[in-house]
């Protein structure tokens, strides 16, 4: 398999040679490095690639250059390759003008963020920014190596529950169709007999397997040890990951209990770029991931497939029943389920989820969507985050909004880079009331709130964010909830976090009144340590009277 290329151009040449010695130094073994003196012949080299099939993982230029600017120059090579990721060169203590025009081409889409050129060698800070490129690449593009390979009909809903599972999880895979060659041959090879399956790295394979029997497969611990918890943490996204972090930190006996993946609905986006910390934005996977090697180094227990089903007070434990009837047994409980994404509610398109359809960003699904129309319903974060990295690989992205702005419900840097980007269109006042297909989706209909008119648009697939539901139905007639189902908290003679059972607190988007925002939560998780801290303190107090 031929090298991914690396791609930079500089008309200086005392930064281009040390450039060209950094980035063949360090990494001409893995990549074929190109270092070009101009534009013309940077472009020239990657339609040169282009044609020749080869790939390219990393574009950089110069920000001031004679035939045309860096962010002119990365624009095009967006065309011409899309996956690419793209560095915006500047010599940062030396242009003091450069934070607006980088700012204004990473909002316009020009470029993935900005890389100081390098001053000596080894400069290990371009190094880190090159390095930080190529990863974001990888997870995008996807390994050589895959620790899992699944078998399974691509128009099978829990084909695609399965690789959205893995991918959510951190999981480098491949997905072949059984009727295809390789497909065909490893199923003949593993003698398969059911679908979906998978056929892990050390050969050992699964047929139509749970999301259970996959955790245990991987290595994840699936039950609960028998024992007493100072604290046990239901739900895995950045409030509850963030809540076992800082629990374990600060020494309490932690069990978190993940039913699904870790990261909850943040883990399904494919770019966060306004998170405290990360200014060239973190996907919704990585921070999940780092978050869990942060909670499992401090000594926390991840359960995972874990479903909680009722919660009740003995004493001074809290009990978590779960769904294959054992219990977790603790002195306080955190309460970070989240949200599942709210349904359209129409029964052709429902009858085509995971064929077509799907909730949430599922970034898995978007390298199988090259040259087509996809359609994005929804108006918030997650909507214009899922549009704009399918716009890298749809030929054309619709986002179907039913109000007439996104103004009130989207962040103003995701709204620049939607207008700027020339794949994108946003229809307004409009709703999505059909669809179907022979088996996936085809075509869509909508229909515009003012006129009452309808039309069928071809579209491959539909990604629908359109808000969420709390999952609390396992809570009810133990916690006080909204009409919403959502927890309510800080009540009389209650503290901030604190439920209407006493040691039982909610964080996070599962809670009544919370900011739904991946900061907040991170917050909420880390601020309700303290509180159970309290409550530990309190419980040894009275028991020392």
């Amino acid at each position: 398999m031929p090298k991914p290329a690396l791609v930079a151009v500089d008309d200086v040449s005392v930064s281009r040679e040390l450039i060209d010695r950094e980035l063949a130094t360090r990494y001409g073994h893995d990549y074929s490095v190109f270092v070009e003196p101009s534009a013309s012949e940077g472009l020239r080299r990657l339609r040169e690639l282009a044609a020749a099939g080869d790939e390219v993982a990393l574009v950089l230029a110069d920000h001031w250059m004679p035939e045309m600017t860096g962010p002119e120059l990365l624009v095009a090579a967006r065309t011409i390759h899309p996956r690419a990721r793209r560095g915006l060169l500047i010599e940062w203590g030396a242009d003091r003008a450069a934070r607006q025009p980088i700012m204004q081409a990473v909002a316009l889409g020009a470029a993935s963020y900005y890389v100081a050129k390098p001053v000596h060698s080894p400069d290990e800070r371009f190094h880190r920014a090159i390095t930080e490129f190529l990863d974001e690449w990888w997870r995008q593009r996807g390994g050589w190596f895959e620790m899992a390979r699944v078998i399974g009909d691509p128009s099978a809903a829990r084909s695609h529950e399965i690789c959205d599972l893995l991918g959510r999880n951190d999981i480098p895979y491949g997905f072949y169709d059984p009727v295809s060659k390789a497909g065909a041959a490893a199923v003949t090879e593993a003698g398969i007999q059911r679908l979906p399956a998978i056929i892990l790295f050390n050969g050992r394979v699964l047929e139509d397997p749970t999301n259970r029997d996959v955790g245990a497969a991987l290595g994840a611990k699936v039950r609960p040890g028998m024992k007493h918890y100072d604290l046990a943490i239901v739900g895995g996204g950045p409030a509850g990951l963030a809540a076992a972090v800082y629990a374990t930190s600060e020494g309490l006996d932690t069990v978190l209990l993940e039913r699904e993946a870790l990261g909850g609905q943040a883990g399904t986006s494919s770019l966060i770029r306004n998170y405290l910390g990360f200014p060239r934005g973190v996907s919704g996977a990585e921070l999940a991931a780092r978050a869990f090697e942060q909670a499992r180094l401090f000594g926390a227990e991840i359960i995972y497939g874990a479903s909680a089903t009722s919660l009740r007070a003995d004493e001074t434990d809290r009990i978590i029943e779960l769904d294959d009837g054992s219990e977790v047994v603790a002195a306080a409980v955190v309460i970070a389920t989240g949200v599942s994404y709210r349904r359209l509610g129409v029964s052709s398109l429902e009858a085509l989820v995971g064929s077509g359809v799907f909730y949430g960003a599922a970034v898995a699904e978007a390298q199988g969507l090259q040259g087509e129309h996809v359609c994005v319903v929804g108006g918030g974060n997650s909507a214009g985050q899922a549009a704009t990295y399918l716009s890298r690989y749809a030929a054309r992205v619709t986002v179907v909004v039913r109000g007439l702005s996104l103004a009130s419900s989207m962040s103003e840097y995701l709204i620049a880079e939607i207008d700027n980007t020339p794949n994108i269109a946003v229809r307004h006042c409009v709703e999505v009331v059909g669809g179907g297909g022979a088996g996936h989706l085809e075509h869509v209909v909508l229909r515009d709130r003012s006129s009452g008119t309808t039309e069928s648009v071809e579209a491959a697939a539909l990604f629908v964010l359109i808000g969420a539901e709390p999952f609390t139905q396992w809570l009810d007639g133990a916690l006080d909830l909204d009409d919403g189902g959502y927890v309510l908290t800080g009540g009389r003679d209650a503290a901030l976090f604190e439920t209407s059972m006493s040691g039982v607190f909610a964080v996070g988007d599962v809670r009544h009144g919370s900011v739904k925002r991946v900061a907040s939560a991170v917050g909420d998780g880390s601020v309700c340590i303290r509180l159970v801290h309290d409550r530990l303190a309190g419980m040894a107090g009275a028991i020392g009277r």
